[in-house]
């Protein structure tokens, strides 16, 4: 009888065996199919685990025609792996999560369920946080998991991780349906379809990590220190913002707000709106040992005190504010 094997990755193999041959000689035939150990092998017919190696695929139920999905089965540390860091595997070698009980195998009581699901919370936690490598890639790969972490509330970091391994098992539900389903049926082209998506934006991922991974690095905002009508200001430089403005109180320090004109009040609109009080048009601003005059448009709820937009930059050329921002005396 002809038997369709599918593993972890799509891959699918028919495979022509008698239905009395015996479980252990079908994963050592499939060993040799797929290159996965026989004693790593999990099968998987009909939502269920195939446990007996001495039983009969006709004994198993395994009929002509039917789909077996086949996985390496190894420690917890690679279920943990998948569900908390990246979608890569061996991320997590070193970490033994073989004392973490998986939810729902026991009949213990709910309370009993939560206990152990705060002591497996505080036995991985504890693992992430002696090994500062794998924690950067937590925060990389999975930031919620980690901000849960960072925040130092157990229940917290329980509730998230449990969350996670509970959508993980939806996932490999829907999955298993989904292969179960008859391929003409709406809802699992649309499973089939969710599934390539989901596959190609993990590939795209996988790909900018491997040759573009400085996207993935934390870009430090560029600020200068300068003053301003004698005042010393901290100025974030922003070349993308189309005018260089002020927060008012900013402008109270610096005792330019008698210089507002109201006329020039209104919406600045960009991420958010922010209502702008007006303007200053001339103002003399100090760069080290340069002196240079520009104009504000003071914000009222501007949470930096001073940005450089791009109109001062072309006033004052980008040459020389590049001088400027990256004299060593002037970054912050």
């Amino acid at each position: 009888m002809k038997i369709t094997v599918t593993t972890h990755d799509d891959n699918l193999i028919v495979l022509d065996v008698s239905e009395d041959l015996e479980l252990i000689n079908f994963k050592a035939l499939c060993e040799v199919e797929t290159g996965i150990p026989s004693q790593e092998t999990g099968l998987t017919h009909n939502g269920q685990l195939l446990v007996d190696d001495f039983s009969t695929m006709k004994n198993l139920g395994v009929r002509e025609g039917d789909v077996i999905i086949i996985q390496r089965v190894t420690s917890s540390a690679t279920a943990m792996d998948h569900s908390f860091s990246s979608p890569s595997n061996n991320m997590l070698p070193q970490f033994d999560f073989s004392r973490i009980q998986v939810p729902g195998s026991s009949n213990s009581s709910p309370g009993t369920n939560r206990q152990h699901q705060m002591q497996d919370a505080e036995y991985v936690r504890n693992l992430f946080l002696s090994n500062p490598k794998q924690l950067a890639l937590l925060k990389q790969n999975n930031p919620r998991l980690a901000d849960a972490l960072s925040s130092n509330r157990i229940e917290e970091f329980s509730n998230v991780m449990a969350e996670q391994m509970e959508e993980r098992k939806k996932r490999e539900d829907q999955r298993i349906r989904m292969m179960k389903a008859h391929p003409f049926d709406s809802e699992a082209q649309k499973l089939i379809a969710e599934e390539i998506r989901q596959k190609n934006i993990e590939a795209n991922m996988e790909a900018a990590m491997e040759y573009n991974p400085e996207m993935f690095g934390t870009v430090v905002m560029l600020y200068i220190n300068c003053k301003v009508d004698g005042y010393p200001v901290k100025a974030f430089i922003d070349s993308g913002a189309q005018t260089t403005i002020m927060s008012s109180a900013c402008a109270e320090r610096c005792n330019i707000m008698r210089l507002v004109d109201s006329r020039w009040a209104g919406l600045a609109k960009g991420v958010g709106v922010q209502k702008i009080i007006g303007r200053i048009h001339m103002v003399q601003v100090a760069i080290e040992n340069d002196f240079l005059t520009t104009s504000f448009s003071v914000l009222e709820d501007q949470p930096m005190d001073m940005l450089l937009g791009l109109d001062m930059l072309k006033r004052h050329q980008v040459k020389t504010m590049h001088i400027y921002i990256f004299h060593k005396n002037s970054l912050l």
